[in-house]
C-alpha cells in the first residue's frame, strides 16, 4: 500500500507519500524528494543517520521533516534509500538509511531547496490510507 509520487506544479515539483500510517506516508514523502534528485534504488543503504524534528501540527511537521532531509543531504553530502519515522504527537523521531552522493553514479538531477507550505496537506482518508504532501522547491 504504501508508495510515493509526484505531482505537477509549474517549475516546482509535487511530492506525495502515502502510506497505512501517518509515519508511512511521512516516510514515503521523503523517499519522493529524494526521487526528485536520483532514483532512490541506485542508493546503497549503507550508513544511519538520525534525524530529530517538531511542529504544532501535521502539517507544519512534514514541512519541517522535509527540509530537516534536505538540510541533511546539504550538509552531509548524503542520499537516502529508506527512512523509518516514529511520531510522538507532534515530535518526529527518523532514522535514515544512505550513502554519501557520487555524481556519477547518483546523477543527482537537481537541488532541492527546500519545502513549501503550497499544496500542504497531511490527511487520512475514510478507508484508513494516510496521504502526505507538499511542493519542494528546486
Amino acid at each position: 500500500m504504501s508508495r510515493w509520487e509526484h505531482f505537477p506544479h509549474g517549475a516546482d515539483i509535487g511530492v506525495r507519500g502515502i502510506g497505512a500510517s501517518r509515519e508511512e506516508a511521512f516516510e514515503q514523502a521523503a523517499l519522493a524528494l529524494i526521487a526528485v534528485i536520483t532514483d532512490p534504488r541506485n542508493v546503497r543503504p549503507d550508513e544511519t543517520v538520525e534525524i530529530v524534528c517538531e511542529a504544532p501540527d501535521d502539517e507544519l511537521l512534514l514541512v519541517e521533516w522535509l527540509n530537516a532531509v534536505v538540510y541533511e543531504i546539504a550538509t552531509r553530502r548524503m542520499l537516502w534509500s529508506r527512512f523509518s519515522v516514529r511520531i510522538e504527537g507532534h515530535r518526529l523521531h527518523a532514522t535514515a538509511w544512505g550513502e554519501k552522493t557520487e555524481v556519477a553514479r547518483h546523477q543527482p538531477a537537481v537541488e532541492v531547496k527546500g519545502a513549501t507550505y503550497t499544496n500542504l496537506a497531511v490527511k487520512r482518508d475514510a478507508s484508513g490510507v494516510w496521504t502526505a504532501q507538499c511542493v519542494v522547491d528546486v
